[in-house]
């Protein structure tokens, strides 16, 4: 199953939700070091994480500790970017890649961006910007699940 990594975040709010989704999908989130903000149970749950302890989070302290771990489980490292020219509904998931989103005021340094062993978009209209980073974590993540069979099956 694919993770995601939060790459130092800023936004209490993104990360609540990203945890969220994680949660309900059964996805491990790998939170960069430094935050934005103070990582703790209360400040998340400040932030409407109120599913904080059903997710699966793992913190780095920082992005070399961060890949350091990842090589040695041999996981591809997918950056969601706008930067890249690839759409993510064009790219191939694994079960083992880590999704990664950046910064939400500045994304990820170009170190990262070299190392990454992908980089994938989202298309959008002419003249956008970006959208939210959670909602393109959920977006790129429902993909790489749909790809690779991966969803949590349904209680029904």
């Amino acid at each position: 199953m694919p993770d995601i990594a939060l790459y130092q975040p800023d936004i209490p709010q993104n990360t609540g939700t990203i945890l969220r989704l994680a949660a309900c999908l059964r996805v491990n989130v790998h939170l960069i070091e430094p935050a934005g903000f103070p990582i703790s149970d209360s400040a998340l749950k400040r932030a409407g994480m109120d599913y904080l302890e059903r997710a699966a989070m793992t913190r780095h302290t920082s992005f070399r500790d961060f890949d350091a771990w990842r090589t040695s489980g041999n996981r591809r490292l997918v950056l969601l970017t706008t930067k890249a020219a690839l759409p993510y509904t064009d790219f191939s998931f694994r079960p083992g890649d880590i999704l990664m989103t950046g910064r939400e005021s500045s994304g990820v340094p170009e170190t990262i961006h070299a190392l990454a062993d992908a980089r994938v978009t989202i298309p959008m209209a002419e003249g956008m910007r970006s959208l939210n980073v959670a909602v393109s974590a959920g977006m790129v993540l429902g993909e790489a699940l749909r790809q690779t069979g991966t969803f949590p099956k349904s209680r029904s």
